[in-house]
């Protein structure tokens, strides 16, 4: 009885790893996309993968960087306008965290009109898929990820930005 029990645990558990709700994940991205528009940057650096804040500085100078950049953008003419979360990906295990690609389309106003940025965020949950936090894909980001998560699943591809366009 018990090894049917372990042989079945065994046939399961990893089924439920990819078993994932993506609503749950669209969901709380889109509470970071909700806070980005928002200029709430409390709320999107407790929504940032935890070693991606602490590799910036901690949680007050990620927030300093990110006013002082928003107040930058803002005299040069750049302004939010609107957040568009896609439809999350496949689920990846990567060591204790499940990983998955999020599709994000940031359109912003600029002093020469509407320009349009796709990108994908990465989603990292530590809890079985209950809570994620995530990570914006941008160049540097991709050639960080070796460093940030040693136990990347290399299946999981991530595609390079593409650059923004005006609308």
């Amino acid at each position: 009885m018990k090894l049917t029990l372990k042989i079945a645990l065994l046939l399961i558990l990893p089924a439920t790893v990819f078993a994932q709700d993506p609503a749950v994940v669209k969901r709380q991205a889109n509470v970071v996309a909700k806070a980005l528009l928002n200029s709430d940057f409390k709320t999107v650096i407790a929504h940032t993968y935890p070693k991606a804040v602490n590799i910036g500085g901690g949680k007050e100078k990620m927030l300093q960087a990110m006013s002082s950049g928003i107040n930058q953008m803002k005299a040069q003419g750049f302004a939010f306008e609107k957040v568009t979360i896609g439809q999350p990906g496949k689920f990846y295990k990567a060591g204790t965290e499940i990983h998955c690609l999020v599709p994000e389309q940031v359109i912003m106003k600029t002093a020469r009109g509407r320009m349009a940025a796709n990108s994908n965020l990465l989603a990292v949950s530590n809890d079985g898929g209950k809570n994620w936090s995530f990570l914006d894909m941008n160049q540097g980001t991709i050639n960080s990820v070796k460093q940030l998560f040693p136990n990347f699943n290399s299946n999981l591809i991530i595609p390079k930005p593409a650059p923004p366009v005006m609308l």
